[in-house]
């Protein structure tokens, strides 16, 4: 059966001044009326009961997240005490759907993405399922065909494609990772037509992958362990906090992606954004005439091609104002050009540095 898992501990700082230590990008409804990470669990549909579903989030979320997803058993939503990147996060998890079902095919997912259509999601993680049963050895991950020259993506080089028995079509080896590229390489890599975007989305045997990570980061996983033995224990969260500070970090890519033999690449048949930056609400939202993406209320007169957003009845007037981000909050306002958008990172680690906690 499938275990769906959703990595929900990210502190979304290029979303702020709306994104927050207690409020970050996954917690807010940044494309459509839904939270994302709410969406995130409904595109799953009945693929997976709610006792299949588990959330790994930053220890601080924890009673956002059980109170916005109030169908999840409580033991389903594990806060981490530390953050220690992507690997050690797959790992908890996956100890914990296999103490739920040694046997479980886990699909690996995002709190932050857009995926339409859901049943498109939903019939490629069952295409995924059905390869990784055929052959328990496969680690699956999804590649999303380039659309434009994207610098702010990891690449998927595809090999081979592999021979099923139902007649997969859209399977390939993986040649090989790659980290995010220069614009130049990015194109060549768009025109070679060999390459996709690295979704992150992954689909394994929950058995699998921890293996793999023993394989490969056996320091690592001899804290996993430890945890893990001491699952639906009353130390639990003593024994996670102890073992989890002690994890050196590292992503999953590195830790065993770019490593283990067996991995495939799942060509994605539906539509997927990463809602990576503001400029990115532009393709998952619409714009009215002149341009705008509006979030909130807008008032323009001769303004285009700008991202607008605002909390509440909060009205946000332009006058001859083009290409800007403009996202206001209750006690922060954010204004920069489109084109230095990658910056707003700074911003937060000036905050942090000045120790003005009231605006992280």
């Amino acid at each position: 059966m499938i275990h769906a898992v959703i990595m929900a501990g990210g502190s979304g700082t290029r979303f702020w001044p709306a994104s927050r230590s207690k409020t970050p990008k996954q917690l807010l409804r940044l494309a459509g009326d839904t939270v994302m990470l709410q969406a995130t669990v409904d595109r799953l549909g009945d693929l997976v009961t709610n006792e299949q579903v588990f959330v790994l989030t930053n220890q601080r979320l924890v009673p956002a997240i059980r109170e916005l997803l109030p169908d999840l058993p409580d033991a389903n939503i594990v806060g981490e005490p530390y953050k220690r990147d992507t690997a050690p996060c797959i790992g908890l998890a996956a100890s914990l759907v296999y103490a739920s079902d040694p046997n479980a095919v886990m699909a690996v997912m995002p709190s932050d993405h857009v995926i339409t259509p859901e049943a498109t999601f939903q019939k490629a993680l069952q295409t995924a399922a059905s390869l990784v049963n055929d052959d328990p050895r496969r680690i699956i991950t999804f590649g999303i065909p380039p659309t434009y020259p994207a610098e702010s993506f990891g690449y998927i080089q595809r090999s081979d494609s592999i021979e099923t028995n139902d007649g997969i079509s859209n399977a390939y080896r993986v040649e090989q990772f790659k980290e995010k590229p220069s614009a130049d390489i990015a194109q060549q890599y768009l025109d070679a037509g060999a390459f996709y975007w690295n979704s992150g989305i992954f689909v394994w045997k929950a058995s699998t992958i921890l293996e793999a990570l023993r394989q490969f980061q056996p320091e690592m996983m001899m804290h996993i362990d430890n945890i893990a033995a001491t699952i639906g224990d009353p130390s639990f969260e003593s024994v996670l906090a102890t073992e989890f500070e002690q994890i050196n970090g590292t992503s999953i890519d590195y830790a065993v992606m770019e490593h283990y033999e067996h991995v495939v690449v799942l060509e994605a048949t539906f539509h997927w954004d990463d809602v990576g930056s503001w400029q990115s609400l532009s393709r998952t939202n619409e714009q009215d005439d002149s341009g705008n993406t509006v979030l909130g209320k807008h008032l323009s007169i001769e303004s285009a091609g700008n991202i607008i957003s605002a909390e509440g009845d909060h009205l946000i007037a332009t006058i001859g104002v083009n290409d800007k981000i403009i996202v206001h909050t209750n006690n922060a306002t954010l204004v920069a050009d489109k084109s230095e958008e990658e910056r707003v990172r700074e911003i937060v680690k000036q905050l942090e540095e000045l120790e003005w906690d009231e605006y992280l």
